[in-house]
């Protein structure tokens, strides 16, 4: 299923590869694997034979499972703060100071549940991660901004205490419990019980949570 808003800024993978792009193309078709069955899908070998290339051609670019996983992880990263991003280039800049900052945390977090019931395997790939996911994803991880999903929420959240909307007592973390109760909506309406509701239902479930972050930070 695809949402409105959420970019297309992993292109599919290519069955074939062009000279001297073998990394690109290992790349291209681990992002497939996970989009399709999230971080356990992820396989070297699977991977260089979606590319078209033997086992062995990959280990110059990929030395282990751990390391295309932390690529495609980092891909997926990437997708999400971009899908964030989209979602704070729409909102109107002419609001009070205090609008606009709560307008940027509502925007994260609807961009959030968006990326997560649009890209569910790659949801889980970037925030449900497995042991061998653990390690340093480095810059790519990161949107147009520079800046990764938990940046954008933390930026988000300063500019409410610079638009004197949360006491500044109140910001250390702040973006922590903010993320653990949108990230819990989400993978309830992609993995749990509210799996069955249908689309209508679960945006406004969402916008409501949302509504008691924002007022609750």
């Amino acid at each position: 299923m695809k949402l409105n808003n959420v970019p297309e800024s992993l292109p599919p993978a290519r069955s074939t590869y062009r000279h001297g792009d073998l990394r690109r193309a290992l790349l291209e078709a681990g992002v497939e694997l996970a989009r399709d069955g999230g971080p356990d899908a992820v396989v070297l070998r699977e991977a260089t034979r979606r590319a078209g290339v033997v086992p062995n051609a990959a280990y110059r670019h990929f030395g282990s499972r751990q390391e295309l996983l932390l690529a495609v992880r980092g891909a997926a990263l990437s997708a999400a703060a971009k899908a964030m991003e989209s979602e704070l280039a729409v909102l109107h800049f002419d609001q009070p100071p205090a609008d606009f900052a709560r307008a940027q945390v509502r925007a994260i977090g609807t961009a959030y549940l968006r990326f997560a019931q649009a890209e569910p395997g790659l949801f889980r790939t970037a925030f449900v991660i497995t042991e061998e996911g653990e390690g340093e994803v480095g810059p790519t991880a990161a949107g147009a901004s520079g800046m990764g999903p938990f940046q954008l929420l933390g930026a988000a959240i300063d500019r409410l205490v610079d638009a004197g909307v949360l006491d500044p007592a109140r910001r250390p973390n702040a973006e922590y419990l903010a993320w653990s109760a949108v990230h819990g909506l989400a993978l309830l309406i992609i993995h749990g019980p509210l799996r069955t509701l249908d689309a209508e239902t679960t945006q406004a479930l969402g916008q409501r949570l949302i509504d008691m972050v924002e007022r609750g930070l």
